[in-house]
């Protein structure tokens, strides 16, 4: 399938989300579409296949002028999309998931389901492009990477020429995008083309085949995968970008976070963390490394009192936390960027700046126990909108009509807008551009050189290797070792992997 999107443009209202972009995709080509949070990729996507109408421009397949006033369309035009935040129902099977919408039956039209169809489509549709799925399992039991691969697994069993992958590595480990970006290698030498919304520049470089960025809903140049990565980033942000942390040497204060003999079980009973035990100075960063998965989610948990300990003690300037409420926690000067925005870290249905205040309403400028002061709430969100750059049309619209880098912005500008004296960090920069990532790292680097303590768990290598003054080596709910980030990268693999020195063959 060839591709050409000619002159489309999309306005909401005053804001243009995209202004006349010109993109052409060849067969059997990985595309990338580069660009900040907020930029205009998705908007122009979501077009691509059926979710919004064009407001002008034109989509051609194969030369042949089309509209796609539904997802149906595009489908039928072969044209397939996995979204960012995907569309499965977690109580559904793997099977009954990719049958959604394309139901086979038995007896007719207004016959039985033919789940034993269904399942077998989902078997040859996994083994043929090597995309393992298990059919009968539920989605609520698999982790994000095997969810991922349902949602390209439903797109192919349509039969679909042209894949748009929207920010597909988001919420991936590092293991998880490497089995990606094969799966998308596999794809293309079947002749399929996909177009890969991204903002990561190594993954652009490793996976596509021609580059095309956009800032603020315009595009602003095309690139190759040789194009180095500072030039990708200025083309992006419109600027010079640092894509190294600027970090001088900590002076580590008090102990301010003391865990010890900490257990902790998961949703399942599962012992998740097991006997751990550490300490966060004022004034020094602490990361915690590891592959997801190894207990860094019920740790962190935890020390929020979102999940109670089995055995061990958590305090924070020598208060026992152990019973406290999460409210409690947080007015105790804590501030916490869960790693789950979506789920845990914003309200989709209320505003910018509601949002911004989900902590503090009930407390003086922005209220009390029996009302709130909407202009002091309106007052602080133009304050902390302009502060933290979230691209937002304005701070009344709905957290939900944002991009995913620009609700994280949210969750950091609310966190990181009041005294605090310990700032958990738990995957800080997961889906944020390499703009908004030079910016969440320097406000991390801000809290410990005042002397707050800092706890950051992070799936990134570089990222704790950037900004932590020690690292914690989480496996398997074990603390494996403390190290510098001075250690060298083979040996944190190792050490992730849960290999210590002495074990190696």
């Amino acid at each position: 399938m060839r591709l050409e999107l000619r002159g489309i443009t999309k306005r909401f209202g005053d804001l243009v989300a995209n202004d006349h972009i010109d993109i052409t995709v060849e067969p059997g080509e990985v595309h990338a579409l580069l660009g900040e949070n907020g930029a205009g990729k998705s908007t122009l996507m979501n077009q691509l296949y059926g979710l919004l109408q064009p407001d002008g421009g034109e989509i051609l397949v194969d030369g042949e002028a089309k509209v796609f006033r539904s997802p149906r369309d595009a489908i039928a035009a072969g044209i397939g999309m996995v979204h960012q935040h995907f569309m499965l129902v977690p109580v559904f099977t793997v099977a009954e998931n990719i049958a959604l919408g394309a139901e086979e039956t038995r007896g007719g039209p207004l016959g039985w389901l033919d789940r034993r169809g269904n399942r077998r489509d989902v078997l040859e549709t996994s083994q043929k492009y090597g995309l393992p799925v298990d059919p009968d399992a539920l989605i609520e039991d698999l982790p994000v990477g095997a969810q991922q691969r349902v949602e390209i697994v439903k797109a192919l069993t349509r039969d679909v020429d042209l894949l748009i992958l929207d920010e597909p590595t988001a919420v991936l480990t590092p293991q998880e995008t490497e089995e990606l970006l094969a799966v998308m290698r596999g794809l293309t030498e079947t002749g399929k083309s996909i177009v890969f919304i991204t903002h990561k520049l190594k993954e652009v470089r490793a996976i596509a085949d021609r580059i095309t960025v956009i800032r603020r809903g315009k595009t602003v140049g095309t690139a190759t995968p040789d194009t180095p990565e500072d030039e990708l980033a200025a083309l992006m942000v419109g600027r010079a970008v640092s894509l190294e942390v600027d970090k001088s040497a900590g002076e580590p204060g008090r102990d301010v976070l003391a865990i010890a003999g900490l257990t902790v079980e998961d949703d399942r009973g599962v012992r998740a963390v097991d006997g751990v035990d550490l300490v966060v100075r004022a004034g020094e960063v602490l990361g915690v490394a590891g592959v997801q998965g190894n207990g860094q989610t019920e740790l962190v948990e935890a020390i929020m009192g979102l999940r109670k300990p089995v055995t061990g003690t958590i305090t924070l300037d020598n208060e026992d936390l152990a019973g406290m409420s999460t409210k409690r926690i947080l007015r105790s000067g804590v501030g916490y960027v869960p790693e789950d925005r979506s789920l845990d870290g914003v309200v989709k249905e209320f505003s910018v700046a509601e949002n911004l205040v989900l902590d503090t309403y009930d407390r003086p400028p922005y209220g009390n126990a029996f009302r709130l002061d909407p202009a002091a709430i309106a007052a602080s969100a133009r304050e902390r909108v302009e502060q933290f750059d979230i691209r937002t049309s304005s701070p009344d619209a709905t957290v939900g009509t944002l991009s995913g880098g620009n609700q994280q912005k949210v969750v950091v500008a609310r966190e990181m807008s009041r005294p605090l004296r310990l700032f958990i960090a738990a995957q800080p920069t997961r889906g944020v551009d390499v703009g908004s990532i030079e910016f969440i790292h320097g406000r991390i680097m801000h809290e410990r050189d005042v002397g707050t303590a800092v706890l950051m768990v992070s799936s990134e290598l570089d990222e704790v290797v950037g900004l932590a003054d020690r690292i914690a080596v989480m496996y398997r709910g074990k603390v494996l070792a403390i190290v510098s980030p001075d250690t060298p990268r083979d040996k944190l693999g190792l050490l992730m992997a849960g290999i210590v020195e002495g074990d190696a063959q």
